[in-house]
């Protein structure tokens, strides 16, 4: 499953101390469920796009859902769509990024940034408009385009095609993404309660004072709760079926 993050502000460059990941390797990290790997595609001082690749280990998986049935261990789209797992990937790959954290660069850290961010497959229950509804009041233009079914005639799937642009800090970012991908697809027996607790905590930080608050014709989004901010408000954003 695969994430891109890119920023147009100059030096673009400055997005690798800001990640903490140097754009002249590639680099990886060994996670219980496989290896992610964070490499550069683009990096100059105009554009930077920064990519977060996560190579799950099906066999690793093994056991550690509920599926209702039979075969449904060994044939599901844990390894290719993006959901929890890669939400886990990205807080432990960019755990110092997600907290506003840069030696370096400590004033890019602080401020809004010209942001695009690219999700091939997001696996979303309710489709593009869930998508919407979740990332735009978070301050994100959305582009949330459903992918088709490979048989003609029998529709869409439940995946889409999510690009987020938006002038937010990078901390704000990596945790909407964090919070938001365990909140949009299915619920997933792979996280515990102690795990999804500590993603909703994390969110909280991130999302507390930024979001703004529930319009009068706001509903909540289908099977996900609410995260608390400031004041008593509450921004949609924990993962789904807690």
């Amino acid at each position: 499953m695969l994430l891109t993050l890119s920023t147009t502000y100059r030096p673009a460059t400055d997005l690798g101390f800001l990640l903490h990941k140097n754009p002249a390797r590639a680099q990886r990290t060994e996670l219980s469920t496989g290896v992610a790997h964070v490499f550069y595609p683009e990096a100059t001082e105009q554009r930077c796009t920064a990519a977060l690749l996560l190579e799950v280990d099906p066999v690793g998986l093994l056991g550690r859902t509920t599926e209702a049935f039979a075969l449904g261990q060994y044939v599901n789209d844990r390894p290719y769509a993006a959901s929890s797992l890669l939400a886990v990937a990205l807080g432990k790959v960019f755990a110092s990024a997600r907290r506003g954290i840069s030696k370096e660069r400590p004033e890019r850290a602080a401020a809004p940034l010209p942001l695009e961010i690219h999700l091939p497959a997001l696996s979303c229950q309710g489709g593009a408009a869930m998508a919407e509804r979740f990332f735009g009041p978070l301050g994100w233009a959305v582009d949330a385009r459903p992918v088709p079914l490979d048989v003609p005639g029998w529709g869409d799937s439940r995946y889409v095609d999510l690009r987020l642009a938006g002038t937010l800090r990078l901390a704000d970012a990596l945790n909407h993404l964090y919070v938001g991908l365990p909140g949009a697809g299915r619920r997933e027996a792979l996280l515990g309660e102690h795990r999804r607790d500590r993603q909703a905590a994390a969110g909280r930080r991130g999302l507390a004072g930024r979001a703004p608050g529930p319009g009068p014709h706001h509903h909540p989004l289908p099977g996900s709760p609410a995260v608390a901010g400031p004041g008593g408000h509450r921004a949609a954003g924990a993962e789904a079926g807690r």
